[in-house]
């Protein structure tokens, strides 16, 4: 005797070998032996062999005329034996009746199971809905089908044309625009932005970047909507002086400016005069909502996303020519040993004589013209002073490290400026620390302390920058953090630094000019005037908020600077190329900014030149594949930056002067990022 029985969720066939109580010890045609309960048992039969009957039975499902069993079957519940006699018009032999179980099984849009071999006819709305269902899944897969063969051939289908960053940084993977590019791509062995690119969906891997970029942090656009220009008081007074600036050719964002004037007891007035966005700007209104939605300037080759409107930034940027509205800082110096005698903070507007430009004085403002007094430059006689002045500042800085148990700073580091003109690329090397830097990266770190203090003195809080050792001593990583009230930053050698000199490009530096203004103009009473108020949670909330914004900003700008630098290699059609060992099997191009890792490179001191030989670049995965060709030498050269900054802090401390003044890493002059020329 045979049965034909369910065995979890299958139909199987096999011959009675025996049986004990409600179980059949059953051999099935592959000649395994297998425990089958009688209640699993849908028909017993002699003839034919067990595998001949369910190959009849399969054969038996390919007939089967489903729209008409359905209908046979009616509304109520039945056994396959009843529906079988019906439907064959006589009892089924028993091929006929495992077919049709098979059948009925199969076809659960159908018929729906009720029990072993007993089955319920769906209702007619069920079943055209269903049946409705499969027709479009038909029709979707033809239509899939058919974007994949776009796609293989070159081609981006039209429905996919608009949705091209959604399907590369945040795909809908139940639609069949992303099933067919997901399958493309798997056919052709190839990733998705590489797809992209063949298919003409995106014009280069610059746009990918941006893309992604522009996807996440600014979904709706990097544009402005149209907006009211906000206008600093009318009655600000004039400041008898002529203050010039000293930027970057590209920077259009002009924050700071100086002035000198020698007073009649023979001091020297120093004025520092920061551009005052904050005079105009009041919290929570249109302008300040699009400024801490944005947080900061975003900086990259050849490009920048603005923190606020170019209207705005027109209307209070430091303009040669123009009276500008600033809030000043004055420092009066005795010249015989540049010792502070007094410090003063006001708001007026301030005339701008000149915008000096570096591209225009680097090659004739150096240490040496300075100290002598030779060449001819735009206000010779005022950098001359600031100079003297920038070095006893650096000097105290210096040791207020000391005391704080850090080394020098290094003084042979370089930056590298890039400048982009209708897609080529020029990148620039400059020494870290030009005098021009200097002024300008001293007197914004003395401001910058000088009204963080203001601000603790009057009670008032801000946001500062704080530098420590992290968990574990002196030994461990300097860890800068931003907090609201005054700390150290000792890498800096300042007891306290509030970001407060970029008001146009970093929204920090706003709010902290909304605060130092309330303090300069009430005193005591500041406190209870000043926007923002101690364990205020807006403060709190900003300081999380920029700290996110802005390291999302920085990781970027460093990928595109990466960008740029294998687009440079080829467009100089580079294949050979000095480096200097960082670290291990890290080094980086003497030329231009870029880290490569050589795997498997033999022990070499860092510092030490090397010869590279360029293999394969690639701009999609800003990876660079290149081998060492020869140790050029193995003497650290003093004047290339090789060091690493992160050992003992200096990272935080480039990454601070670089914020405040010194040249930008980037075309647009003004960056607040650091350069990557020390880190991978």
């Amino acid at each position: 005797m045979n049965v034909f029985f369910e065995e979890s969720g299958d139909f199987k066939v096999g011959a009675i070998l025996s049986q004990a109580g409600e179980a059949y010890q059953v051999e099935m045609p592959s000649g395994k032996r297998t425990k089958v309960k009688t209640r699993d048992v849908l028909l017993q039969f002699d003839k034919p062999e067990p595998q001949a009957l369910l190959d009849a039975a399969k054969a038996i499902v390919l007939d089967v005329d489903l729209d008409f069993l359905w209908e046979v079957a009616g509304q109520e519940e039945f056994g396959f034996a009843e529906l079988g006699a019906e439907y064959f018009g006589h009892a089924p032999l028993p091929h006929e009746a495992a077919g049709l179980v098979l059948a009925l099984h199969g076809s659960p849009i159908y018929f729906y199971k009720k029990g072993r071999g007993r089955y319920k006819a769906a209702p007619e709305q069920s079943l055209k809905a269903a049946l409705a269902g499969i027709e479009k899944k038909k029709q979707q897969a033809i239509v899939q089908a058919g974007y994949v063969e776009e796609l293989k051939a070159g081609k981006l289908p039209q429905s996919m044309q608009q949705i091209v960053h959604q399907l590369l940084f945040k795909p809908d993977k139940n639609t069949i625009e992303y099933k067919a590019f997901e399958t493309a791509a798997s056919e052709l062995q190839t990733s998705a932005p590489r797809l992209m690119l063949d298919v003409g969906g995106l014009a280069s891997p610059k746009e990918l970047h941006m893309g992604r970029f522009l996807f996440e942090h600014f979904p709706r656009g990097a544009g402005f909507a149209p907006v009211d220009i906000p206008k600093a008081p009318g009655d600000l007074p004039l400041a008898n002086v002529a203050a010039f600036s000293i930027d970057d050719v590209t920077t259009t964002e002009i924050d700071d400016a100086f002035s000198v004037v020698r007073l009649d007891d023979g001091s020297v007035q120093v004025g520092i005069h920061i551009a005052a966005p904050g005079l105009g700007i009041r919290p929570d209104d249109a302008i300040d909502k699009i400024a801490r939605a944005r947080m900061s300037t975003v900086y990259m080759p050849g490009d920048k996303i603005t923190m606020l409107p170019d209207e705005v930034v027109n209307a209070f940027t430091l303009a040669e020519g123009n009276d500008c509205p600033a809030l000043s800082l004055y420092a009066v110096l005795d010249p015989s040993d540049w010792s502070l005698k007094s410090t003063t903070t006001r708001a007026e507007r301030v005339p701008i004589k000149n915008n000096l430009r570096h591209n225009d004085l680097d090659h004739v403002v150096n240490e040496e013209t300075l100290e002598s007094g030779a060449g001819d430059y735009p206000h010779k006689d005022e950098l001359g002073l600031l100079w003297k002045w920038a070095l006893q500042l650096e000097a105290g800085r210096m040791k207020k490290r000391e005391a704080f148990g850090l080394k020098p700073e290094q003084a042979n580091r370089v930056d590298f400026n890039f400048y982009v003109e209708d897609d080529v690329v020029s990148i620039v090397r400059r020494k870290r620390g030009a005098p021009l830097d200097k002024i300008v990266a001293e007197l914004m770190i003395f401001a910058n302390s000088t009204w963080g203090k203001l601000l603790h003195d009057s009670g008032v809080p801000g946001i500062y920058r704080s530098q420590t050792p992290g968990a574990g001593g002196w030994a461990a990583k300097m860890q800068v953090r931003m907090v609201t009230h005054a700390a150290p930053h000792q890498g800096l050698g300042v007891d306290q630094y509030a970001w407060s000199t970029s008001p146009l490009r970093r929204y920090t530096d706003l709010v902290n000019q909304w605060q130092i203004l309330a303090a300069a103009e009430h005193g005591v009473t500041a406190p209870l005037v000043a926007p923002f108020k101690h364990r205020d949670a807006t403060l709190f909330s900003i300081v999380s908020a920029f700290d996110a914004a802005y390291s999302a900003y920085n990781d970027f700008q460093q990928n595109m600077e990466r960008y740029w630098c294998l687009r440079w290699l080829g467009q100089e059609n580079v294949k050979q190329a000095e480096a200097v060992v960082l670290k291990d099997e890290l080094v980086r191009l003497v030329d231009v900014p870029l880290v490569v890792r050589l795997t498997g490179m033999p022990q070499v001191a860092r510092g030490a030149q090397v010869k590279l030989d360029i293999v394969r670049w690639d701009e999609i995965d800003l990876q660079l594949e290149a081998r060492l060709l020869e140790v050029a030498s193995a003497e650290p050269d003093a004047s290339l930056d090789y060091e690493e900054e992160a050992d003992t802090g200096e990272a935080a401390v480039a990454e601070v002067v670089e914020a405040e003044g010194a040249v930008a890493a980037v075309d647009t002059g003004d960056a607040p990022q650091p350069a990557p020329a020390s880190a991978q």
